[in-house]
C-alpha cells in the first residue's frame, strides 16, 4: 500500500505498475476528500480504508474508487465501485459514490495528486 498526499504524488506510469502486479488493468484505491490524500495499491479497500481509520481518517469521508491506467485522460480513468462505498445512513445506497458533489471532490483530489 502507499499513501499519496500533495507531497508525495504518483504517476500513471507507477499505476500501470502496479495494476500489472495485482488485477491487470486496475488499481483499487480509498480517497479522504477531507484531507485530499488517498491509499493505494491493496487488493481490498477496506484494507486501504482501515490504513487512513488508524491514521486519523474519518469513515464518512472515505470513498472507494477504482483506478483503470490505460484509460488515464478519459472518463474511464476513475470508476466509483467499492463495498466500502455502500451507506444507507449517509444516503449512498450503492457501491458507486451516488453524490455528484462528492464524486467532484474525488475527481479533484484524483487531479492533484495523479501525474498523467
Amino acid at each position: 500500500m502507499k499513501v499519496v498526499d500533495i507531497n508525495n504524488k504518483i504517476s500513471v506510469e507507477e499505476l500501470k505498475l502496479m495494476a500489472a502486479k495485482m488485477f491487470g488493468d486496475m488499481v483499487k484505491a480509498v480517497v479522504d476528500i477531507e484531507k485530499g490524500i488517498m491509499v493505494v495499491d491493496a487488493g481490498m479497500h477496506a484494507d486501504e480504508e482501515y490504513e487512513l481509520l488508524e491514521n486519523g481518517s474519518e469513515q464518512e469521508n472515505l470513498w472507494g474508487i477504482n483506478f483503470h491506467p490505460d484509460q488515464a485522460g478519459t472518463d474511464r480513468f476513475v470508476v466509483f465501485d467499492s463495498m466500502i462505498n455502500l451507506r444507507p445512513g449517509q444516503g449512498n445506497r450503492s457501491r458507486g459514490v451516488d453524490n455528484p458533489e462528492i464524486q467532484k471532490k474525488i475527481k479533484a483530489i484524483v487531479a492533484k495528486l495523479v501525474t498523467l
